[in-house]
């Protein structure tokens, strides 16, 4: 059952800023990561979910519902926190999080209270004074204070520190093992990684891939970087892998004796043979990582995108 649902989405700004003809679902009890650098066309597609803006055109669904035309009944059940934080800057931390409990009809602050000591929130000061990290904690208290089914999280962890961090990537698998339906936008590798059943990057508006993040993880391509005794020994397995089809190279440093080399798992065992003919100074795995992917897959679909 998908709980969120776009369908090529539209808005152009102009200049080649907005979003084009983009169009993914997430599923209930789906983590789905929105991967890409600032201005990439992230935000933008959010605001549309929140109802904050108008689509040109297409349509969002959230849990059956139009996000446009009834945006204030999705929020009902949604947790939504901002990539920018703005506070009211005359309350204090917890005048803002009674205010909020308020306009929720929340009575009961069992929950709350958890987030606020999971959170290391310290709520009492004035929000003009509170630091950056501060009010970036307040914002997820408050994002998820009522307890959502629906998370839809911009650059979540900006301003938070790495321990913080942590401790927010692990109460998102708190609330996926929960059946929570999570839209994760993000530019961090690491939180996405982390974190997400299925991944979309976009580029400059356009959606340039969407995958399961466990095919990514599961890779059956391996590289393993080696390093030669001397470069009589590197010259000879260059010239052993040229003749080998199955066995690629993917990079050299002749200074130090070094290669690169790429091959599927099923042929492992090919590579295991022509590698045990030379004397090896050392050979390690190189783990191939959502980054990798995504700066290689980047960099590839800069023409195709504009």
């Amino acid at each position: 059952m998908s709980m969120l649902e776009i369908n090529h989405l539209t808005k152009d700004f102009g200049y080649n800023r907005g979003v084009f003809d983009i169009s993914f679902k997430v599923e209930k009890g789906e983590v789905y990561g929105f991967l890409g650098p600032n201005g990439a066309g992230k935000s933008t597609t959010i605001r549309q979910i929140m109802g904050f803006i108008k689509p040109q055109k297409g349509k969002i669904v959230v849990n059956g519902m139009d996000a446009w035309r009834e945006s204030a009944e999705i929020q009902k059940n949604l947790g939504y926190l901002p990539g920018e934080i703005a506070l009211p800057e005359n309350l204090t931390g917890t005048q803002f999080i009674k205010m909020m409990a308020d306009l929720r009809g929340i009575k009961d602050f069992s929950h709350t209270n958890y987030l606020i000591e999971k959170f290391q929130l310290e709520p009492k000061g004035s929000l003009k004074r509170m630091s950056l990290g501060m009010k970036r904690k307040l914002a997820v208290v408050t994002a998820f204070m009522h307890d959502p089914d629906i998370l839809v999280l911009d650059e979540p962890t900006s301003g938070l520190d790495p321990i913080m961090q942590q401790v927010f990537i692990d109460y998102i698998k708190e609330e996926k093992s929960k059946g929570k339906t999570i839209l994760l936008s993000s530019h961090i590798f690491k939180e996405i990684d982390a974190t997400c059943d299925k991944i979309s990057m976009i580029r400059e508006g356009k959606l340039i891939s969407s995958f399961v993040a466990d095919d990514l993880r599961h890779n059956t391509d391996k590289t393993f970087k080696l390093e030669f005794d001397d470069n009589l020994t590197y010259q000879s397995f260059l010239e052993s892998i040229h003749e080998n089809a199955n066995l690629r190279i993917v990079g050299t440093k002749p200074k130090f004796n070094q290669v690169k080399v790429s091959y599927n798992d099923k042929d492992v065992n090919e590579f295991i043979t022509v590698v045990s003919e030379f004397k090896l100074k050392f050979c390690s795995e190189i783990k191939f990582t959502l980054e990798d992917y995504f700066m290689s897959f980047y960099e590839s679909s800069k023409r195709e995108v504009k």
